[in-house]
């Protein structure tokens, strides 16, 4: 039989003198055959030079292969890390994704979860926070948050409160005369409020001087640019003098605190230490690398597809067994001393 551009179902049953029917199966659910079947049916293939038809096995069985992400922006460096170790897992699962970036605004968020569910994703995996998890769990889709609120969902996060504790600690070892820590205001039912109760538990467990500042830090450029230099004027009219340790609740925010002062004073004052969180890029490719607490994002990402594969693979099933409760998992911050506060 001589090799075709396009071979069908047809085309390979007649080859191997199977029924069109146990081809379906060999694409659809292999392990209803028997593994001589599967490489029988395998081989075939190959000397057909079978190549796979997206569109049709989609119309044919209803499965894109595709999974949605929504993230609440690109401007912070965690989420866009965050997002291109998701992609890398390609190579692992053969999951293509859709993402789409919501600026933290509930109803556009809301319209993209309905674009997404339009193209018959078969998981969704959210960063964004703007979505109750009780809305999130009633689509009936297999869902994984990253570092959100996740009561009725499943979710992989950081441990954020041992990271804040780590960093703190870091500060007190050097000796700092105050310790500050900079935030938006955050939930407590959010896995970043960690980052706060660490720091409190920590500063009022070694008795240390103390103060958290609060600003709704935006998710663009300029804004947060505002809100930073709102701090540093107050740190400098409050603490002058004195030995300022800071632990601050991101890379790019810190990143960001660092240039201004060295923009200021030609480079890092000996009186500030600071310290972020996350460990993304920006964190080491800073002008003065960032000590910083690392989320370890390639695992949290693999772990976060890995769980999703999971769910869409046991909805797949014929009887397939539901979920009691979400599943939580947590991967433990790695602290990482770099130049900013090694003095």
């Amino acid at each position: 039989m001589g090799k075709k551009k396009n071979v069908t179902f047809d085309d390979i049953a007649k080859f191997t003198k199977f029924s069109k029917t146990t081809i379906s199966r060999f694409f659809n659910n292999p392990d209803s055959l028997t593994l001589e079947n599967q490489e029988i049916i395998s081989n075939a293939l190959e000397e057909l030079d079978y190549k796979e038809n997206k569109v049709a096995k989609i119309l044919a069985n209803g499965r894109t292969e595709f999974i949605g992400i929504i993230i609440p922006n690109l401007f912070n460096h965690y989420y866009s890390e965050m997002l291109n170790q998701i992609l890398l897992t390609y190579e692992t699962f053969g999951y293509k994704f859709l993402v789409f970036v919501g600026n933290e605004r509930e109803e556009v968020e809301r319209r993209y979860i309905e674009e997404l569910l339009a193209y018959k994703i078969e998981g969704l995996i959210i960063l964004s926070y703007t979505i109750p998890s009780r809305e999130l769990a009633e689509l009936q889709i297999p869902i994984v948050t990253i570092e959100r609120e996740d009561q009725y969902v499943c979710s992989v996060n950081t441990d954020n409160y041992m990271g804040a504790v780590q960093a703190t600690s870091l500060l007190a070892k050097h000796g700092c005369d105050i310790f500050i820590h900079t935030n938006s205001p955050v939930l407590p039912n959010l896995p970043a409020y960690g980052r706060i109760r660490g720091f409190l538990d920590t500063c009022q467990g070694k008795n240390l001087k103390h103060r958290i500042i609060f600003k709704p830090f935006e998710s663009t450029y300029e804004q947060t640019q505002k809100y930073l230099q709102e701090i540093l004027d107050e740190l400098e009219n409050d603490f002058a003098g004195q030995k300022k340790g800071i632990f601050v609740s991101n890379d790019t925010h810190a990143n960001m605190l660092v240039n201004m002062l060295v923009r200021k004073y030609g480079t890092l004052p000996e009186d500030y230490l600071i310290i972020g969180f996350d460990n993304s890029p920006v964190s080491l490719e800073a002008v003065i690398p960032l000590s910083t607490i690392g989320q370890q994002i390639d695992k949290i990402a693999f772990e976060a597809v890995s769980l999703l594969v999971d769910l869409m693979n046991e909805r797949k099933k014929r009887k397939p067994v539901p979920l009691q409760e979400p599943i939580h998992r947590v991967v433990p911050p790695v602290l990482i001393r770099r130049e900013t506060t090694e003095k």
